[in-house]
């Protein structure tokens, strides 16, 4: 059993920063890329940023020059700097991770409860 755990949401006025973090805990033998996925209300999910196990990144265009993507293999965690958010970041923003458990030889996918992110004066 694996559970990916988002922290970080909450409420900031436009043009300031937030930062998302997920761990990834339980029978994890590897995790390869990491990434981070968010949903407005009445939109489709969107990709927002994802990360390789290298260290290779990958943004979605509407955020691109205002967040960075960063892990820690050590620690199986992956954060999001959100930085001169917009009210159009507001969304719920979901964590995600191909792992492999303990026991079992190939990659699933895991996603996050999600956190809120909301960005109004």
């Amino acid at each position: 059993q694996v559970q990916l755990v988002e922290s970080g949401g909450g409420l900031v006025q436009p043009g300031g920063s937030l930062r998302l973090s997920c761990a990834a805990s339980g029978s994890i033998f590897s995790v390869n890329d990491m990434g981070w996925y968010r949903r407005a209300p009445g939109k489709e999910r969107e990709l927002v940023a994802t990360i390789t196990a290298t260290g290779r990144t990958n943004y979605g265009d509407s955020v691109k020059g205002r967040f960075t993507i960063s892990r820690d293999n050590a620690k199986n965690t992956v954060h999001l700097q959100m930085n001169s958010l917009e009210p159009e970041d507001t969304a719920v923003y979901y964590c995600n991770g191909r792992v492999m458990t303990k026991g079992i030889g190939y990659w699933s996918e895991y996603w996050g409860q999600g956190t809120q992110v909301t960005v109004s004066s």
